[in-house]
């Protein structure tokens, strides 16, 4: 039973089609000012796409691939000692890896030059199953970052 007054997580629904959790975060992510049914059509036809563009693979298979991929180990945090900050590299925990993940993939895919989010998505879905573009370029920088100021991995805390 929760303590009283705090507020812990809630249970997520799994979406209608593909019975994932994963994907009705991915929606809730992607949707803007409450509309979650267009969210919805939007990403549906984005796993078709990747479906028939995915070389025989299935679109969902695909999709956690992407999200898995994209996920960073360690990311840096600014800690300020005795009047110097300092970019100290942590461990990210699993839930805020998922969403840094799913952040960055609809993030650049939003920013891609195809017309339409439908394949603007369903793009940077394969690119980042594949091991490349933009959200994967993103997971490599914030590791480069990290690995860069080990060094200063004493200020942990």
């Amino acid at each position: 039973m929760p303590r009283k007054g705090h507020i812990g997580k809630r249970e997520l629904a799994a979406d209608p089609v593909y019975g994932s959790t994963l994907v009705t975060k991915f929606v809730n992510s992607m949707m803007w000012g409450g509309k979650k049914s267009t969210a919805q059509g939007i990403f549906y036809k984005a796993m078709k796409n990747l479906e028939e563009r995915g070389g025989g693979e299935e679109a969902l298979k695909l999709f956690k691939k992407a999200v898995e991929n994209c996920k960073p180990l360690l990311e840096v945090k600014t800690r300020r000692v005795g009047g110097a900050n300092y970019q100290v590299p942590v461990e990210v925990n699993a839930d805020r890896r998922t969403s840094l993940s799913i952040r960055w993939i609809i993030s650049y895919g939003r920013g891609r030059g195809e017309k339409g989010m439908v394949d603007k998505l369903s793009n940077e879905l394969l690119d980042a199953a594949n091991g490349r573009g933009a959200a994967m370029k993103k997971k490599e920088d914030v590791h480069r970052m990290a690995e860069a100021n080990k060094a200063f991995s004493h200020y942990r805390w």
